[in-house]
């Protein structure tokens, strides 16, 4: 193993499953008894499956007893995001507008987890139609008056909670990174075009990711490899076949070049980030990378250019439901799509443009500092209080929306893949992640990156407070 592997990892499971040391039939029913255990602090999951799961279960110990077909993920349990469709089940994407009708198609993502032999025990809570931070009423495993994030804050809940150790997520301006990093577990933002999102609920078509929330470095890669591929059903996905995920996890980062990306609008962050920040790049330096500054002044621009493509692109989308039933959508939401439908359609093209000068200065930036990643922080702030509106920054404050998006929607933009892993903690015991950006469609530098410097560090070990026994 290239990382700190726990029993809550994908990869410790599926050794024990193969190893006949368990089944899946008792590791199912151990996430089931989790949730019971865990859910009535955390609310991570909107829906469990119990009797599928356990069906499921069956199936794959048979196969597994086989000793024939078996796949990656055969018998270990996970779970999925609530805007992503599984057949026989509804997706309410948190939202009274969304019906309970079961669906009657998997998303693409589900059906190759299903080939793949994964277990799903449930769907994860999800920020009202993935529109926000804070994934309501879903609480923090490290402090639950906090925020778990979002909008998959139900999937970075019940990680970290070693519910489950992978949940899929979706990431439309940061909401697979931004849980995962105060939830202190790792997530991947794959390049645009890397995932298909057939069959997932859209926010805005043009900047929606699908990754994994999960345990361990190593997870997000094995995970990636299965969702990775072409689909004819999401045109703009990569017809190239995806390389091996894992096959440089154990390279360390020796003679890489690293971005470290510390000005606006990374910073200002608070004082323990910026310490835990620093640290962690020292770390890198000291394990033979090249650090070297960077300042993309473009990217202040970020969060302009993020809401006035998100705004108008949603409205699209959820354009019915907010012509015939508006009072179904939280006020703030509403706002947000109102706002998307009135403006001009040249607010919208100029966000376009905005992107795309925002893209290419990302780009212009790794080709004349020869970078092989970009490291920055994934958020200023560590978790907020649930009602807390604003963070203190000393010298300023900001809003929590705005203040966890401005570091993670730049490459949303860009489309570049983007990996959080845990660095440290603040004063008060709540985790910090690092995150770490490649070359588009580059993940495996990313990964190899991210799993170097768990693979040195005791950050990920660390378990909170609400979690499964045992």
């Amino acid at each position: 193993m290239t990382g700190p592997v726990s029993a809550r990892s994908i990869a410790s499971i599926a050794r024990q499953l193969r190893e006949g040391a368990t089944t899946s039939v008792a590791v199912t029913r151990r996430a089931l008894d989790g949730i019971d255990q865990t859910d009535t602090r955390l609310n991570a999951f909107a829906l469990v499956d119990r009797e599928g799961a356990m069906r499921a279960a069956e199936q794959a110990d048979r196969v597994l007893d086989s000793g024939e077909g078996a796949g990656p993920l055969t018998g270990v349990p996970v779970a999925i995001k609530d805007i992503i469709h599984m057949t026989g089940l509804p997706t309410r994407c948190g939202s009274p507008a969304y019906p309970d009708t079961p669906r009657d198609h998997d998303a693409a993502v589900v059906g190759r987890l299903r080939e793949a032999g994964a277990v799903m025990v449930g769907k994860t809570t999800t920020h009202e139609l993935a529109c926000g931070v804070s994934s309501p009423p879903a609480a923090n495993p490290w402090d639950t008056a906090r925020l778990p994030g979002g909008s998959s804050g139900g999937s970075g809940a019940a990680v970290a909670a070693g519910v489950v150790p992978m949940a899929l997520g979706s990431d439309t301006g940061g909401s697979i990174r931004i849980p995962a990093s105060v939830c202190g577990i790792a997530g991947l933002k794959p390049t645009f075009g890397r995932v298909s999102r057939a069959g997932v609920e859209t926010l805005a078509w043009s900047l929606d990711h699908i990754g994994p929330l999960a345990a361990t470095v190593e997870d997000c890669a094995a995970t990636l490899q299965i969702l990775a591929g072409h689909d004819p059903a999401d045109p703009p996905t990569e017809p190239t076949p995806p390389p091996d995920y894992s096959a440089e996890l154990g390279r360390g980062v020796d003679g890489l070049r690293l971005g470290i990306m510390a000005t606006p609008p990374f910073s200002p962050m608070q004082e323990d980030v910026e310490r835990a920040f620093r640290d962690a790049v020292e770390h890198l330096e000291g394990l033979g990378a090249d650090v070297v500054p960077v300042d993309i002044p473009e990217l202040v621009f970020t969060l302009d250019t993020e809401f006035s493509i998100v705004g108008p692109e949603a409205a699209a989308y959820h354009r019915r439901l907010l012509r015939e039933s508006p009072e179904l959508i939280s006020p703030d939401i509403r706002e947000l799509f109102t706002i998307g439908t009135i403006l001009p359609s040249t607010h919208y093209l100029r966000g376009l443009g905005a992107r795309r000068v925002i893209r290419e200065a990302l780009r212009r930036a790794f080709d004349r500092d020869r970078l092989d990643a970009a490291i920055t922080p994934t958020l200023p702030a560590t978790a907020a209080l649930a009602d807390q509106e604003m963070i203190d920054y000393g010298e300023m404050e900001e809003g929590v929306i705005t203040s966890y998006v401005r570091t993670t929607a730049p490459f949303n933009l860009s489309g570049q893949p983007a990996l959080t892993v845990p660095c440290g903690f603040d004063r008060d015991g709540l985790p910090i992640g690092l995150q770490i950006a490649g070359r588009p469609f580059d993940e495996v530098t990313v990964l190899r990156i991210g799993a170097a410097y768990e693979a040195t560090t005791t950050w990920s070990d660390h378990r909170p407070p609400v979690r499964v026994d045992g």
